[in-house]
């Protein structure tokens, strides 16, 4: 079986959490895979696209192409199976409007053409079923291998707040900022720390900045006592797959976070974390966590849980490799 994984780089962190990951388990069960990256220009795209017929399956996370260099790729290829784990058929938050004809013609092209959909939570699943019954939610996972718990649950000093995420969702946390203004009103203890590669002031709380890199992202989390996801309810958002989530949960911390899209399903509301659906219950849930020692302990083994039982690349690994082995033997059955 040889597999070809187009991406777009090494450092998206979907690419290494949707495919990346996966990599050393797939290559001691199926054989062959190999990783390309996404061209410019199209002298490079047409020589691999030119090459696919050597491969049994190609994967193609998350780009959509426009129609005539879909069709291209399609006529070339043996297999697609095409992943996503964003709301790409429609525009980010913030927009003056979520729908896009372009977003959505090359999503519905590239969906009807797929052989195979993996979709990173139940919402992307429902709209590739409009044009493809072939799907399967297979969710973000982590390799908790590399995540050791946090230990020092502390009830004196200073409680750290902690986001970790790009600067495309920064704006997210930016319209708490009455909140933890507020909240440091009642706990001057608190402070909010932000790894990223941008950032903001709060004039009334402390806030710590630590530019994100991948060699001190465990340590960073572990620096925090509560971890905080929130999102605007709109379409994009019902798209995200919740790895922030994840990621507070994988070291054992706590979470507050936006009920929007798989935060509901990872996150049971006063078992592993609070929902918050405004700013009062933001107020609430953090409150809670900053005076809670044993319950920021609590929650957050019950999140590591979530983890280990269903977001772990133990158990979805072999998720993935039975839909790579369910796509080619359907190839079998055709020849």
């Amino acid at each position: 079986m040889k597999i070809a994984f187009l991406i777009h780089s090494l450092e998206v962190n979907s690419c290494r959490y949707r495919v990346l990951q996966y990599l050393p388990y797939l290559k001691k069960q199926v054989g062959e895979v190999s990783i390309h990256f996404y061209q410019r220009k199209w002298i490079d795209k047409l020589k691999f696209y030119n090459n696919l017929r050597n491969y049994d399956l190609l994967y193609i996370h998350r780009k959509l192409f426009s129609p005539l260099e879909f069709w291209y790729i399609r006529q070339k290829a043996n297999k697609i199976i095409y992943d996503f784990d964003d709301a790409l058929m429609y525009r980010s938050s913030g927009s003056g409007t979520p729908y896009s004809f372009s977003r959505r013609l090359r999503f519905a092209n590239m969906i009807k053409r797929a052989d195979f959909v993996i979709a990173g939570n139940q919402f992307l699943k429902s709209e590739v079923l409009r044009y493809n019954p072939h799907v399967e939610v297979i969710p973000t996972s982590i390799d908790l291998s590399r995540y050791n718990l946090k230990e020092d649950f502390h009830r004196d000093g200073s409680i750290t707040i902690g986001w970790l995420g790009s600067s495309s969702t920064l704006k997210y946390l930016k319209d708490l900022d009455s909140v933890f203004e507020d909240l440091f009103k009642v706990f001057p203890n608190t402070r909010l720390k932000i790894v990223c590669d941008d950032f903001f002031d709060l004039p009334n709380m402390p806030v710590i900045k630590k530019q994100w890199s991948l060699g001190e992202e465990v340590e960073d989390l572990k620096s925090f006592d509560v971890g905080v996801m929130p999102l605007t309810h709109d379409l994009w958002s019902q798209g995200k797959c919740g790895l922030k989530i994840l990621q507070y949960y994988s070291v054992g911390l706590p979470v507050v976070c936006s009920p929007v899209g798989v935060n509901k399903d990872i996150v049971k509301d006063r078992e592993n974390g609070f929902w918050a659906q405004n700013k009062d219950e933001w107020k609430y849930g953090l409150g809670k966590l900053i005076q809670d020692e044993a319950l920021r302990r609590t929650f957050g083994e019950n999140g590591r849980a979530t983890v280990e039982r269903s977001y772990s690349l133990e158990v979805n690994a072999p998720r993935l490799l039975e839909v790579l082995k369910k796509v080619l033997k359907k190839e079998e059955r055709q020849n």
